[in-house]
């Protein structure tokens, strides 16, 4: 193959027929974004511990946190299907780099947790997570209406992996970090720089995000329409509350609940484990992490082949299965290479579902409402998350370092069985039979030719009629 053949191939790759040029700011936001989460989940709960809190205390400021963006993110998703989606990709990046730069500068200890909670540090869990802040509903709802369904699984594995590659940079940002048990005074000095470069990046974040278009914005398409002022139907038009996506949401808020208890016991302690199990300072951890970021590049790349081979939902539910079985030989590990190397696998299965599970909940939600229901979706996990890392502070303190990772696994393989019994008979349309899946009328998308003789819709790129289980 020629050189220059060669090149065309390796940009097509890159930058593949369907995607355009919003959806590759996003995809830098999206890295951006990640680095200073992934550092953040570093750094501040060693930070704090460095300075003499608890295991228990800790869990007091992730409350704080966790309930925090659970305020944060609902908003946000109600808001961002009526006014756009765009404003919420600049504000909050901005906003979180506001409050890295407080704790940059700041020891009052009021301040680091008013700090952290509105800019959600601390938030998400070991290696980065893929959680980018309360506005992941409304980039979501952006990107899901850029493409047509055929490439909605490939194009948030591609999101997955700049999740990766951002919390790549970060996890190495960290090494740089050096943990300070002496006098109170040198601990800020010693982790100023880190906090510097979370601000940096999420700075950078926000400032990509205006150069994004909302493609239904740029379509013309007027928000969903607001009622009179009587009765149930009317208030939830009023609010934004995604009433045709209601049966979807409740189904997702009991799966999504018991998730959410598990990753408030385990998640924001990932670091603080390794910090108590085995003596690991942050540049330890951050070469860790490094290590398992950089391991699992391809693992997010993998998801929309997975989704094609076995289904999206079985898929999800087996890789949720892995996830919650993988803590418990995660604790039991004998050294810090033995538990590395779990923890490495685990993120591997961990990137590839996560995707899936942001495609799933947009395939299936009404476009007028995909920014609201991916937001919503969330609101029962965060609100566990805020709750259950005070159970963990206290057993970490009093009891074991290795429980609150046990009952935390036991919660994810539940939750990937109800995932299974809940959504197992609902496709998303991509998978659905012919028939089916010929329902709604085709539309226009974004790098994607209609078959001749077809008239193109006069909609954005990626929207289509809602499936008809999704609705209330």
């Amino acid at each position: 193959m020629a050189p220059d053949a060669r090149w065309r191939r390796l940009a097509r790759r890159a930058v593949p027929g369907w995607s355009t040029r919003s959806l590759v700011l996003v995809w830098w936001a999206r890295l951006s974004m990640s680095a200073g989460r992934a550092l953040a989940g570093v750094v501040t709960a060693l930070y704090l511990a460095d300075r003499g809190m608890s295991a228990f205390g800790l869990a007091l400021v992730f409350m704080a946190v966790a309930l925090s963006s659970a305020v944060l993110s609902a908003g946000a998703g109600l808001a961002a299907d009526r006014v756009g989606r765009r404003p919420f990709l600049v504000a909050f990046p901005l906003l979180t780099a506001a409050a890295a730069a407080v704790f940059a500068t700041v020891t009052w200890l009021p301040a680091l947790v008013v700090a952290a909670s509105v800019g959600s540090l601390g938030r998400g869990s070991g290696a980065g997570a893929a959680a980018v802040g309360p506005y992941q509903g409304a980039e979501s709802a952006l990107a899901a209406d850029s493409v047509a369904p055929r490439w909605r699984n490939e194009l948030f594995g591609r999101l997955a992996l700049a999740s990766t590659l951002g919390a790549l940079l970060g996890s190495l940002l960290a090494m740089t970090a050096h943990g300070h048990h002496g006098a109170p005074a040198a601990v800020l000095p010693a982790y100023r720089p880190a906090f510097v470069a979370v601000a940096v990046v999420s700075a950078v974040a926000g400032l990509l995000a205006l150069g994004i278009e909302d493609p239904r914005r740029a379509a013309g398409v007027p928000p969903p329409p607001r009622a009179g002022r009587e009765g149930a139907a009317s208030w939830r038009r009023r609010t934004g509350w995604p009433h045709r996506s209601s049966t979807l949401l409740l189904k997702l808020w009991a799966a999504n609940g018991v998730n959410g208890i598990a990753v408030g016991m385990f998640g924001p302690f990932v670091s603080y484990w390794f910090y108590r199990r085995f003596g690991a300072g942050p540049g330890t951890i951050g070469l860790l992490f490094a290590v398992v970021n950089a391991a699992t590049l391809v693992s997010a790349l993998s998801a929309a082949g997975l989704a094609r081979r076995f289904g999206l939902i079985r898929a999800v539910s087996a890789l949720r299965f892995a996830q919650g079985a993988l803590l418990v030989p995660l604790v039991l590990s004998p050294s810090l290479a033995v538990a590395g190397a779990v923890y490495l696998v685990r993120m591997l299965v961990q990137r590839a579902a996560l995707p899936l599970r942001q495609s799933y909940v947009l395939a299936m939600a009404h476009p007028d409402e995909r920014a609201s229901v991916a937001a919503l979706s969330n609101l029962p996990a965060q609100l566990a998350m805020g709750a259950s890392p005070l159970v963990s502070g206290y057993l970490l303190d009093e009891v074991s370092l290795a429980l609150p990772f046990v009952l935390a696994g036991a919660l994810q393989v539940l939750n990937a069985a109800m995932y299974w019994v809940f959504f197992r008979h609902a496709l998303p349309e991509e998978e659905r039979p012919p028939g089916e899946a010929g329902s709604a009328a085709p539309t226009a998308t974004a790098g994607e030719d209609l078959p001749a003789g077809t008239a193109r819709q006069d909609l954005p790129a990626g929207t289509a009629t809602p499936p008809p289980h999704a609705a209330s």
